[in-house]
């Protein structure tokens, strides 16, 4: 058995789980507080993933908030998995489960580094790209997960936002994911979002072809204030958080190699405006 550690990414998981619940029930963290009959730090800590939540603790908290049935028991659950390092959730079942971690990460970073081989990174996607890529999910999820990337995408323009970093395969620029006259206007989102001071985007060329560390697969580097730096695997059925300092730096260093593979930001947004061009032609 893995044993979880304070701060590693289940912890962190469940940490945000709880936070949102609170928030949700409209519960302060002094009030919840007073309700278990702990310090407000304890919650804090609990919240934050810096102390590890027994399912007796979720129990408790949930039994505070009110939460009661299913939800409960996914929590308790939660808090029962192992964790270590490196954790893999299998057959994540929806919007909930599925995007509270990362709107937690991506609130808390100072710095996200997307590496995008097949798709346009999520933050910078368009409604209607977001719509596209969702094709086959049941319509009541399609619109929450709109809703929710649509809030998500704000962390680049809030007060004090994270510094973003998307390197794109220009591949993915010139797939048509959606129709031509969508992907125009999704590569010309791309060129008025470039324009903000904290978000960089590279493409790199597809030609020469030619090998890269993307084509191994998306990945997601989460840099934090106060916390070691995550990274996060997204797939078909599953998700996989790792924090081991081995697999950060393998990640890091092949975030690096992209970067000295790919063009200048202004060259890429030269390589986008091609891509413009190719689209407009097929629109017409």
């Amino acid at each position: 058995m893995t044993r979880s550690r304070p701060g590693n990414p289940k912890a962190r998981t469940l940490g945000a789980e709880l936070r949102k619940a609170r928030e949700e029930a409209g519960i302060g963290v002094r009030e919840l507080a007073r309700i278990l009959g702990c310090a407000h730090a304890w919650v804090t800590r609990s919240e934050a993933g810096t102390r590890i939540a027994t399912p007796e603790d979720v129990t408790a908290i949930a039994v505070a908030l009110g939460i009661s049935g299913v939800e409960r028991e996914r929590l308790v659950a939660l808090a029962r998995e192992d964790g270590g390092p490196n954790w893999l959730r299998a057959g994540i079942p929806g919007v909930h489960q599925e995007l509270v971690t990362l709107i937690e990460y991506e609130r808390t970073a100072t710095f996200i580094a997307e590496v995008a081989p097949s798709l346009i990174p999520g933050l910078l996607q368009t409604p209607e790209y977001t719509r596209a890529v969702m094709t086959g999910l049941p319509q009541g999820e399609v619109e929450t997960r709109l809703a929710m990337r649509a809030s998500r995408r704000d962390i680049l323009t809030r007060r004090k936002p994270p510094k973003f970093e998307a390197i794109i395969l220009e591949s993915a620029l010139r797939t048509p994911i959606v129709e031509a006259e969508s992907m125009v206007e999704q590569c010309r989102h791309l060129q008025k979002i470039s324009d903000l001071p904290n978000v960089t985007i590279r493409v790199v060329e597809s030609a020469p072809a030619r090998w890269t560390p993307a084509h191994e697969g998306r990945f997601i580097l989460f840099e934090f204030p106060k916390a070691d730096p995550l990274v996060h695997l997204e797939h078909l059925g599953s998700a996989a958080f790792l924090s081991s300092p081995s697999v950060i730096a393998t990640y890091a260093q092949a975030l690096g190699t992209l970067r000295d593979m790919a063009r200048t930001p202004d060259d890429s947004m030269e390589i986008i405006e091609t891509c413009i061009a190719q689209h407009e032609e097929t629109a017409e």
